[in-house]
């Protein structure tokens, strides 16, 4: 029974530019304990800026910083961190298999470092987004485990679409949505470019989920996001079967 398993632990690292960090680790700790047998611990790193601050203290650098864990989830934001050794020691402990998750602003977290480690590990490439409008989310994957009982076209309220280069190999897109562009009426018109806005992938030994949903609070907060994220992560834990359903122990402790 569930609250005969022990909980899966989750390291949720956050922090940079450009969001609301600190009420989205609330939202999102609240919403998936809710949906599945998982425990938190959030770190937030350095700062609001572009650049981490006090970089010698990072969660990174520590020894073994992902050892204790059983997935951990990026949504960070912090473009213009650059040194490779420090980038190294992010992904290494993913290349080796620890299940990850990246969300909205992780793609653009070391876009200053043009090499594309990181890019790999992410499952897609991006380095820019549009303005902010409701998503025309459209379901390409209906049959993966993580879209079980996902609406096969749902609408989001204000979110920013990124604008995705490169698929890469490793990465199955589960949803996209079409870029829009405003009429001359000043109406949000969908074009005919789409861009992948979930999506799974593997890097090295590890499962990847990732989303670049959600910029909004409203978002994050929304059950239609919650339960594909909860299914996400469990997906990227092994612990989601064929049909979508959390393995023994692993749904809601009640």
């Amino acid at each position: 029974m569930a609250a005969e398993t022990k909980p899966l632990k989750v390291l949720y690292i956050t922090g940079g530019c450009c969001h609301d960090y600190n009420s989205e680790k609330e939202i999102l700790a609240k919403g998936v304990k809710a949906r599945a047998n998982v425990e938190f611990t959030i770190v937030e790193e350095g700062g609001d800026g572009t650049k981490r601050q006090h970089i010698e203290t990072s969660v990174y650098q520590k020894a073994d910083w992902a050892k204790d864990y059983d997935l951990i989830i990026h949504n960070e934001c912090f473009a213009d961190d650059t040194d490779p050794a420090f980038i190294e020691k992010v992904l290494k402990p993913h290349r080796e298999g620890k299940p990850g998750i990246v969300i909205h602003c992780t793609m653009h977290t070391f876009r200053s470092y043009k090499p594309d480690d990181f890019r790999e590990f992410l499952g897609v490439t991006s380095v820019s987004h549009g303005a902010q409008h409701p998503l025309d989310v459209k379901v390409v994957a209906a049959a993966h485990p993580i879209m079980t009982g996902f609406p096969a076209n749902w609408k989001t309220g204000n979110e920013e679409l990124y604008a995705i280069r490169k698929v890469w190999p490793n990465t199955t897109v589960l949803a996209t949505a079409a870029d829009k562009k405003k009429d001359s009426a000043g109406v949000w018109q969908p074009t005919d470019q789409s861009h992948a806005l979930i999506w799974v992938s593997t890097y090295g030994q590890c499962r990847v989920f990732g989303t670049t949903l959600a910029h909004a609070n409203e978002t994050f907060a929304d059950p239609v996001f919650l339960d594909m994220f909860a299914r996400g992560l469990l997906w990227a834990c092994g612990k989601l079967d064929d049909q979508g359903n959390p393995s023994p122990g692993y749904g809601p402790v009640k």
